[in-house]
């Protein structure tokens, strides 16, 4: 499909610099444009690009001002990036939709099925689960017995809901992500460990977004549960019992034990590891590879093990880096200081 700028600029309620009449059918990054393609510039690194791309539209915020002579028509928004993801949405909206059960899918009769639903080949859903309208569900994906899957959602291959849980409206589940497995639980005995029966579910509210191959246990008792508007990347373990708040991202391989709770609007970069039973309080913003032993207070920005503010964090960052010459020093030290020491006992 072929959109004008002057289309384009209604839907994001953007000022045209150029010509209004202009058409793209794709997109591109700004320092690989081409004929057709609408871009978006917002780093100012990449500015120099805006001078030389071929791409017919270009993005820009409002506050742009152009150095040199700009072959592209620009739409001046407020804020680019975003308004790109807008434009992207409705792309992808627009592309024609799969709907039916294939063949080769498996639906169990007691499973109830929305309106203009796809279940792909080998695709399994069991007896009592739920799968709402407009839903896609690619092959080798399996939904459990009395699971359910709300309206507008998309399960990519090879992911696995297990009996019971439940995913809200609008949530993107991608390839080989497993909702429901047991939570870890094992009590020591003489003998060996027996396992502790995890007979809670698992609920994710409305417009969630879980990463590849990533893992969200099933509660021991009660439920684990991911709420509204949660992003999580790939390869991220969730234990049993855990809450994550609303609006909260998480990077890649992020790992959080049983029963901790997570809050609202939280940033976690990637490998944080976050201690069982503990509580992280809104807008907590968490460094890469940043170790959490206990509770943190809302509105905390941390980084390593154990957490530091930032600052704090990068003094003693410089100061590890001067360890060696510190100790050469302090070893001098001790050597003057003993010697002192001797000739004031003479």
């Amino acid at each position: 499909m072929e959109f004008s700028a002057k289309q384009i600029a209604a839907f994001i309620q953007g000022d045209i610099i150029g010509d209004e009449n202009a058409t793209v059918h794709t997109f591109a990054k700004i320092e690989e444009g081409m004929p057709g393609a609408i871009s978006f510039l917002s780093n100012p690194k990449y500015t120099s690009y805006i001078y030389e791309t071929q791409s017919t539209i270009v993005l820009v915020n409002k506050d742009f001002v152009p150095e040199h002579e700009i072959k592209a028509t620009l739409i001046k928004v407020d804020n680019a990036y975003e308004s790109l993801a807008k434009l992207m949405n409705l792309y992808e909206m627009s592309k024609p939709k799969k709907t039916g059960i294939d063949p080769l899918a498996y639906v169990a009769p007691a499973a109830k099925i929305g309106k203009n639903v796809y279940i792909a080949p080998l695709a399994c859903v069991e007896d009592g689960a739920e799968i709402g309208d407009n839903t896609i569900i690619h092959p080798h994906v399996t939904i459990g017995e009395q699971a359910k899957v709300g309206n507008n959602c998309i399960i990519y291959p090879n992911v696995t809901i297990y009996h019971d849980c439940r995913i809200g409206n609008d949530c993107v589940l991608h390839a080989g992500c497993v909702i429901g497995a047991d939570g870890f639980g094992f009590a020591p005995t003489a003998t060996g460990y027996e396992k502790i029966p995890q007979i809670g579910i698992v609920i994710i509210e409305n417009n969630v977004e879980i990463g590849a191959n990533t893992c969200i246990d099933r509660a021991t008792m009660g439920a684990t549960i991911v709420r509204s508007g949660a992003k999580m990347d790939n390869l991220i373990q969730m234990a049993h019992n855990v809450e994550v708040g609303s609006h909260t991202v998480i990077a890649a391989q992020v790992g959080i034990a049983g029963s901790a709770k997570i809050g609202e609007w939280c940033m976690f970069g990637g490998q944080v590891g976050i201690a069982g039973h503990s509580k992280i309080g809104d807008k907590v913003g968490l460094g890469a590879q940043t170790g959490v032993p206990g509770n943190i207070k809302s509105g905390s920005q941390l980084i390593g093990t154990p957490p530091m503010e930032l600052k704090q964090y990068f003094k003693s960052s410089i100061a590890q880096r001067s360890l060696p010459e510190m100790q050469n020093e302090v070893r001098s030290l001790r050597r003057e200081l003993e010697e002192l020491k001797q000739q004031l006992n003479k």
